[in-house]
């Protein structure tokens, strides 16, 4: 039971947990059906443009059942894609509710009904985590207004709940970060470049457990592949900083997250 040795870090990025966000229609969805053997299990509609592999899931049943068939291994899939975690969440609550025939996570009180919905995001999601395929959950962002006792700022995060997005933030190695970044021309005109960020920043929620991935890389998977692949001795330069288009105020704001 216990280990005779250190096990080593994953050097496959199939093998990681990812936690991808950004603005609707960025290109996310898009980013992650090009990851290897991908099944999304689709929580909400999206997918009409992409020819992918998909479980429409509808509630958390089926969901559930989804996760038991993924779990036998009879198939030929190496990602699992939850498009959104967001609303697999709140499939969970309403599981929850019904379950406890009761209409509001309140109604159990002292916090009973809260504990109960988050515990058993949390089972199911650990348990796709330790399958042997990588794990993508996908949402969407949002701007919240962050008070210090120096002043208030804009951070972008995820769309999740709080406490839900505090398991799903727990559990991922990556947190990709999907962002439009705009620069200027030689003649002014600003030009759009869709990026994902992947380093901590006051600004918005992102994080690179495996400190393989530089700061920024475009908003392409084969670009994200080879990053991720980088032999250890090889330069990790972040892409250019962003220059403000005219009428912007700073170089590295994000764009404004989809709602």
């Amino acid at each position: 039971m216990l280990p005779t040795k250190k096990s080593p870090p994953k050097q496959d990025h199939a093998d990681l947990t990812v936690l991808v966000y950004g603005p609707s229609k960025i290109g996310k969805s898009t980013w992650c059906s090009r990851s290897e053997g991908a099944l999304f299990l689709a929580t909400e509609p999206g997918l009409n443009s992409l020819d992918v592999f998909q479980v429409p899931i509808r509630n958390w049943e089926e969901l559930l059942a989804a996760c038991g068939e993924i779990a036998e291994g009879k198939h030929p899939y190496k990602t699992v894609i939850l498009d959104t975690v967001d609303n697999a969440y709140r499939m969970c609550s309403d599981y929850i509710c019904t379950k406890f025939k009761i209409e509001h996570e309140s109604d159990l009180g002292y916090g009973k009904g809260w504990a109960l919905i988050n515990n058993e995001f949390h089972r199911v999601l650990t348990k796709l985590a330790f399958l042997p395929y990588g794990l993508v959950l996908v949402s969407h962002s949002q701007e919240k207004e962050i008070e210090t006792r120096t002043g208030k700022y804009i951070r972008i995060i995820p769309t999740l709940p709080d406490k839900a997005r505090k398991i799903v933030l727990g559990m991922v190695d990556l947190i990709l970060f999907c962002d439009l970044e705009v620069t200027s021309d030689e003649s002014g005109k600003p030009v759009y470049r869709r990026v994902t960020r992947t380093k901590p920043s006051p600004h918005y929620e992102a994080g690179d457990r495996t400190g393989r991935l530089p700061e920024t890389i475009d908003l392409n998977f084969q670009a994200f592949i080879e990053a991720f692949n980088r032999p250890a001795d090889a330069p990790r330069a972040s892409a250019p900083r962003s220059v403000p288009a005219p009428g912007d105020g700073q170089d590295k704001k994000p764009a404004p997250a989809g709602k």
